[in-house]
């Protein structure tokens, strides 16, 4: 019994020793913007083809918020929490006025805008919280 729980450990502990995919400090604020604005894009514009826009877009969100945590350099908190919720509305009105066929038609837009943000807005909700208080957390650990 004792054996399957130290190798248990021995797995848990390996994996908590995984090297980023990222060698050196980790991502700037410019690449981490980049890559949370691009992999909201084309997962939400993957969705669109699909369906209506909605959870996979919304753990899209989440990775993406995760993402910039994990691969961000120290000073990167800020990008992270504000980057999400800002690509998934450019996004949006991308994804809607190419391939929703809607052109620029104003009331059509902002109908299918609100729709698509509230479908996401749960996984909007629970990344920023986390992003914020990653944010927070860190600016308390720096100063104290």
């Amino acid at each position: 019994m004792s054996n399957v729980k130290s190798k248990a450990h021995e797995k848990i502990s390996a994996l908590g020793e995984m090297k980023k995919p990222i060698s050196g400090p980790g991502l700037t604020a410019p690449g981490v913007l980049l890559l949370q604005t691009l992999f909201i894009l084309l997962i939400e514009t993957f969705e669109y083809a699909v369906g209506k826009i909605g959870t996979i877009t919304g753990i899209a969100l989440l990775l993406a918020t995760g993402g910039g945590i994990y691969l961000g350099r120290k000073g990167t908190e800020f990008v992270t929490a504000v980057t999400p919720p800002l690509a998934l509305f450019g996004s949006t009105i991308i994804v809607l006025c190419t391939l929703g066929g809607l052109g620029f038609h104003l009331a059509r837009l902002g109908l299918d805008l609100v729709t698509a943000l509230a479908a996401v807005a749960p996984y909007l909700l629970i990344g920023a919280v986390t992003s914020w208080g990653n944010y927070l957390w860190r600016i308390r650990q720096d100063r104290g």
